[in-house]
């Protein structure tokens, strides 16, 4: 599958738009991290548990993505992003969204 973040993939050509395909991941840290992350917190700097959690869950995020888009007949998504919010102030929601395509080589 061709997941590209543009409208056109260089040496293919668009045949069908098969529609939006999304892929969703909501984390949340345990208390442990949690704990570990307040405390990083105090001092500055980059918090290494949430970046760790929020890469693992937009992997995640392209992964369903990937899997919506196949069962759809896609081959491939073009215009991929993200979005992401927070829950509850211990939950994170990413997700994956393009639109899902059927591409020929041109």
């Amino acid at each position: 599958m061709i997941v590209v973040t543009s409208e056109n993939i260089a040496g293919h050509r668009v045949v069908q738009t098969l529609g939006q395909a999304f892929g969703v991941v909501v984390r949340s840290r345990g208390i442990g991290g949690n704990l570990m992350a307040g405390l990083r917190s105090l001092v500055g700097g980059e918090i290494h548990e949430y970046t760790a959690m929020l890469e693992e869950a937009r992997r995640h995020a392209v992964d369903r993505l990937v899997k919506n888009a196949d069962a759809m007949g896609a081959n491939a998504i073009v215009m991929m992003r993200f979005d992401s919010s927070e829950i509850a102030q211990t939950m994170s929601e990413i997700v994956a969204y393009g639109t899902a395509v059927v591409v020929e080589r041109v």
